[in-house]
């Protein structure tokens, strides 16, 4: 296993990824006359050069090497293949892409890989033991907590962290906690029985 690099890497690759972005933007507003022929592509190539990454994800260390530019959604699905994390709306709004950051429920969409570096990161493939079901997988199967099954990764990923943070006392604080999950199936009812039937079942999470 790897050693991870401080945090102050991390730092330096947002640092670094926001200088590029600027500069893109400004190559693009930049009139023909003013760049040189192949001067554009040459920076180009530069700002998307990809830097080094270190992450841990389902408790298996990965050393990778990313550009700047791509989200931990893209990274988990497209470079490492865990496609149990949904690409749904790409911009925040519907919850399909939900994972585990440091025990934290994020957006991956919204996430850059880069930004993550030395972190822990959890995902619908990393919940079970084995062979034996997450309770919260469990109680979704139990209550039908799905129809067509898209949002469900996201949905499950995201009732953990609401028991976690102490917001699943009641239906109402559940749909609350949870209205960053959209469910195109209308599941609703189910999904709050799940949540609330592993609340009070009070296993670890």
């Amino acid at each position: 296993m790897q050693t991870n690099k401080p945090n102050g890497c991390a730092n330096e690759s947002r640092r670094s990824f926001f200088k590029k972005s600027t500069a893109i933007a400004a190559l693009a507003a930049m009139p023909p006359l003013l760049a040189k022929a192949g001067e554009n592509d040459e920076k180009l190539a530069e700002y998307f050069e990809k830097v080094p990454l270190q992450l841990e994800i389902n408790g298996k260390p990965y050393s990778l090497t990313v550009e700047p530019r791509v989200t931990l959604l893209d990274l988990l699905r497209e470079q490492l293949g865990l496609t149990g994390t949904k690409k749904g709306c790409d911009h925040g709004q519907c919850g399909c892409c939900t994972v585990h950051v440091d025990g934290q429920r994020i957006n991956s969409c919204l996430s850059l890989a880069v930004m993550n570096h030395g972190k822990k990161v959890t995902t619908i493939e990393g919940i079970a033991n084995g062979d034996n079901l997450h309770p919260m997988q469990t109680a979704f199967m139990k209550h039908d907590g799905f129809q067509c099954g898209y949002c469900t990764p996201g949905q499950i990923m995201s009732a953990i962290c609401c028991i976690r943070e102490g917001h699943a006392g009641t239906p109402e604080e559940i749909r609350e906690y949870m209205s960053g999950n959209i469910c195109r199936c209308g599941a609703y009812p189910n999904i709050i029985d799940a949540i609330t039937e592993v609340k009070k079942g009070g296993q670890p999470l």
